[in-house]
């Protein structure tokens, strides 16, 4: 998901179970909902799984494939007791290994069921988990380990243990690594005596003789003040920084969110995980799942969701802007190769003004929409709407969006459409949920009011600050903590408001504010998401600091642009398979995008508008170092190596 004075209204409908608003106050400064759950029940996390367990055994908790399988294979269903017996075997492994309570093991692999199990057989055993992204360079590899001192590591791959191998030895921290889709069984000895081999299957072997009694007594050892990951965040700028995210952290998020939005959190509901699991948000929606029973399906490649939607037919899913940005291209992508472009924008329109009306309804139930916009909705729903909720399943009662931001009239499309999307806004520091749209309420381009245990409150210049169970303890090293907390909230560096009734609007990024040469100041989000509404370009940087006017970096969708060139019969330039940072001065590919430039200027103030602008392809060999996990871009460095280019906009 994109944290004191005030109290839950629960018999106000407008904001389900958010903060009350202030009569007669049109916007406020502070917003909290109070917890609706007893931590003090829950001994740590891993009393989540314990107590679906003693309840649910039976209950399936997984769909997981079998490597290599495709996805129209059978997949293997996995009950929640089973899952709990792979746990704790491997736990037991890890305590035979030589892993003591508060030591820390790391992860690096892909999202998959595997996953899941390692987490939990690591927080079984007492350790302190720490993700890291499989992505992740080998510089940044070498600063978490050397950090974090893990001393054994689950890796997706042999290539991800040797990469693991090659930067513990250029830390000086000697680890034990078990592949996760390694069969090979050798047991080899490590100089302080502990034992470690490649494969679960052995890691398993080593604790056959770890009792019953000796696991239960390591995963007691952790307290709801102890740290349960660290997370490791650089964001889009810096060198990483560790986030300390305690067990009170991860269950007063798990049980507080499950709780609020109890409409989406069903034992007979099913979800699919193609988040990355590093990230706290899809790492905080598995737990969720857990101790209540959602079915959990894992895909590593995010360019098979689309496909796997209509095979296992989830109820909710999370995703991220740039997912549903790409759905509602494709659709009309094949709207276009039917010529019936004008049809599908009609069908657009009709659809954000529908998911505008259901709004409304929210608020004033007795509102009816015109017989026109009520034809036009049944009309479209017969030619577009219900083959899109079929290509998702034709199952899904709620999206959830977060990482970025959430373009308003994409959300009122998608409820238009019958699917609505609840907005969400959190970080690392906040254990990814911090407010949330709540259904009945939602309201497109509000992130919500602050869930529950949380609160927010708004700084004289505009930043968001975040107090409650879901903000961290601060970061490992403490050096890093200077400035981050102010008066006891958490500076999240956002810029936001809050409306009478504690729902929050997001504005920006403090440290993406402009100002020029000529003293104007300007907050470039409204520009950017504008100009990347369009299907060809993935990312939008505008510029102009110390600078006379604005310009602009539009970073090509070299995908998505191939295709549009490959349906025009045409040859795409060379640029788009340039290696490196590269402009592309292709003048077909500019002129289709430029429409998208000239609606984005006349959008905002005559101060924002960009005066020229330059296509940025980042090759295959780079752009990992521009764009992170999330598809956020990594703006700072995008500038950095955009450099001649930028020089170029001003001459």
């Amino acid at each position: 998901m994109s944290q004191r004075d005030a109290t839950v209204d629960r018999t106000n409908p407008k904001r389900g179970s958010g903060s009350h608003a202030v009569p007669g106050d049109s916007e406020r400064n502070e917003a909290s909902t109070p917890s609706i759950v007893d931590l003090s029940l829950t001994r740590n996390v891993t009393e989540l799984l314990m107590k679906r367990a003693r309840t649910a055994p039976a209950h399936i908790a997984f769909e997981t494939r079998a490597p290599g399988a495709s996805l129209e294979d059978p997949w293997r269903q996995v009950s929640t007791a089973e899952f709990t017996r792979e746990v704790q075997g491997l736990a037991r492994g890890l305590i035979a290994s030589g892993v003591q309570a508060g030591d820390t093991v790391l992860i690096m692999a892909q999202t998959q069921y595997l996953w899941a199990v390692v987490d939990h057989a690591a927080l079984f055993a007492g350790a302190i988990v720490v993700p890291v992204y499989d992505t992740a360079s080998t510089a940044q590899l070498e600063s978490v380990i050397a950090d974090a001192r893990p001393v054994a590591a689950f890796v997706g791959s042999d290539a991800f243990a040797a990469r693991l191998g090659a930067a513990g030895s250029a830390a000086g921290v000697n680890i034990a690594s078990w592949v996760l889709d390694s069969s090979a069984d050798e047991v080899t000895d490590d100089t302080s005596g502990s034992r470690h081999g490649r494969s679960l299957h052995v890691l398993a072997q080593l604790g056959e003789d770890v009792s019953d009694a000796q696991l239960e007594a390591r995963r007691m050892t952790a307290t709801l003040d102890d740290v349960a990951t660290i997370v490791y965040t650089s964001g889009t700028t810096g060198d990483p920084k560790g986030a300390l995210i305690t067990h009170r952290n991860l269950v007063g998020q798990v049980l507080n969110t499950a709780a609020a939005y109890s409409e989406v959190v069903q034992e007979s509901g099913n979800t699919i995980l193609f988040l990355p699991l590093t990230h706290v948000l899809g790492r905080a929606l598995q737990l969720i799942c857990i101790a209540n029973g959602m079915r959990v399906a894992h895909l590593a490649d995010p360019k098979e969701v689309v496909q796997a939607l209509a095979i296992l037919r989830p109820t909710f899913l999370v995703v991220v802007p740039r997912v549903l940005e790409k759905i509602q291209g494709a659709a009309a992508a094949a709207a276009a190769a039917k010529h019936l472009t004008p049809v599908w924008r009609a069908a657009v329109r009709s659809a954000e003004q529908w998911g505008a009306h259901l709004e409304t309804l929210d608020q004033r139930p007795s509102t009816r929409a015109p017989l026109g916009l009520r034809l036009r909705r049944a009309l479209f729903d017969r030619l577009f709407y219900r083959r899109l909720r079929a290509v998702m399943g034709d199952r899904v009662d709620f999206l959830l969006s977060g990482a970025a931001t959430l373009r308003p009239e994409l959300a009122r499309f998608f409820r238009g459409i019958g699917v609505p999307v609840i907005e969400g806004y959190g970080l690392t520091e906040t254990t990814a949920p911090l407010t949330g749209g709540r259904p009945g309420a939602l309201v497109a381009g509000s992130v919500g009011t602050p869930l529950p245990g949380n609160e927010v409150r708004i700084a004289p210049n505009g930043e968001v600050l975040a107090r409650g169970v879901g903000v961290f303890a601060g970061y490992r090293n403490a050096a890093h903590d200077d400035g981050v907390f102010f008066d006891g909230y958490f500076r999240t560096g956002d810029i936001g408001s809050l409306d009478a009734d504690g729902a929050l609007t997001l504005r920006g990024r403090l440290k993406h504010v402009i100002v020029t040469s000529t003293g104007r100041t300007i907050s470039p989000e409204s520009w950017e998401q504008a100009v990347e509404t369009h299907p060809l370009v993935a990312h939008a940087a505008l510029v102009g600091t110390d600078r006379p006017y604005l310009t602009a970096l539009l970073v090509i969708d070299t995908e998505a642009t191939r295709e549009w060139f490959a349906q025009r019969g045409d040859a795409p330039p060379a640029a788009l398979s340039a290696a490196g940072v590269s402009e592309c001065r292709d003048g077909r590919l500019l002129e289709e995008i430029s429409s998208a430039v000239d609606e984005a200027n006349a959008v905002v103030s005559p101060s924002e508008r960009v005066q020229t602008w330059a296509g940025v392809v980042l090759g295959p060999d780079v752009s990992e170092d521009f764009v992170t996990p999330t598809m956020k871009l990594k703006r700072q460095a995008l500038l950095a190596a955009s450099e001649t280019i930028i020089d170029s906009l001003y001459r």
